[in-house]
This record gives C-alpha cells, structure tokens and sequence, in this order.
C-alpha cells in the first residue's frame, strides 16, 4: 500500500523546478522523493487547490507565485487528487484511487476497518470499492464489472499496511517542509500548515503564523 497523488504534465510551469510527468499518472509519497519530485508534488497539490470550491474565482494577487497558492493558503476545504494504491504482488492485482477519491480523505480506511461499512472511491464506468466481511477485506478492482480483479486480504494486514502508508506520508511531510523552507521562505510555514491539513497529518513544530 502506497499514498499516491495523481500528476498531470506541467505547462510551461516556471515557478521552481519540476520534473516531467505523465498526465493521470501517479507519485507515489514517502521520505526517499528526490528535491524534483517533491517540487513535483507539491505543484500538483497546489494545483489540486486553484479553483474556488464555488466554481468561480475570488480576487487573488497580482503576483504569479502568490496566485498560485492562493488556494492553498486561503480555502476551508483542500483537496489533493490520490488516495491510497494497494498492489498485490503475488497476482499483479493494483488498486487504484476512483475519480472520488483523494488524499486528504485516507484516514476513511481507518473508519472502514472499524465498522466495516462499504467504501467507495468512485463511480461508473471505474468504481473501486473496499469491503469487509469478517476478518477479510476485499478491494474491488472496478465494481461495474462482475468479473473485475479482487484482491484480498486480512483485517490485521490491512491495519499493518495502513501503518506503513501514514510513515510514508509522514516521511514526505518532512521533506515538504525543508524543500519550502528552501524554494518558499516568504511562504514556508504556511504552505506546510496547509500541507500538513491536505494529508491529515500533524504539522511539524513551526513558528507561530504572523
């Protein structure tokens, strides 16, 4: 199990450096991304957040970088497209985040496991869906399909690599927070408050916000 955000390729984006990307494709996060791939990610987040919940845009700063975060660093609600990839290595079995799915929402898997009510990640014509039954879970790959891919696994595996997705996205939180102390000063603290809510993590012991 991995958190992965989704990427789409950058157009002319000059805002700091970024690598090349496929369009909905996946990154996975953890502490091992290189300074590229955090800039990567931390694009496609910000991205993630550049249209007003409403569908319309508020009045934003005139500047290109204080624009671009504007979302980020001023909206209720965040969003970054991803969620959680499982992949079942015996089979070859992936899967993937659904079209409703997102990153700020993993902790759902949590809830899932603990009263075992069915999870959904998105809706026709690709709907992934988590169920439990006893002690055993199974991810449907695409429930429009009766003869879609499964995998299966039990209760204690699930909450053991639920573990390990949270350190991953701990790890990168970290990395996150240095490279916007680096490429960010002005915006750094910020930026990492909003990160640390858009992956449902606690921030790290930052200076108080002016």
């Amino acid at each position: 199990m991995h958190p992965v955000l989704e990427t789409y390729t950058p157009d002319g984006f000059d805002l700091w450096p970024v690598g090349e990307t496929k369009p909905f494709g996946w990154l996975p996060l953890n502490g091992e991304l290189s300074p590229t791939e955090v800039g990567t990610a931390m694009m496609c987040i910000v991205g993630c957040n550049g249209i007003d919940p409403d569908g319309e845009r508020s009045l934003r700063p005139a500047a290109a970088l204080d624009q671009f975060l504007h979302g980020l660093l001023t909206f209720d609600h965040l969003f970054a497209a991803g969620g959680l990839r499982v992949t079942d290595r015996s089979t070859g079995v992936t899967f993937l985040p659904g079209c409703c799915d997102g990153l700020e929402d993993w902790r759902d898997w949590h809830r899932f496991v603990d009263d075992g009510s069915l999870l959904g990640f998105g809706h026709d014509p690709v709907s992934p869906i988590a169920e439990r039954f006893g002690d055993t879970v199974r991810l449907t790959v695409n429930a429009e399909q009766s003869d879609s891919p499964v995998i299966e696994l039990c209760v204690t595996e699930l909450r053991h690599l639920l573990a390990g997705a949270e350190r991953d996205l701990a790890d990168f939180l970290v990395l996150a927070t240095d490279w916007s102390a680096r490429h960010l000063p002005v915006h750094g603290a910020a930026v990492t408050r909003a990160l640390a809510r858009v992956l449902d993590l606690p921030a790290r012991d930052l200076p108080p916000e002016r």
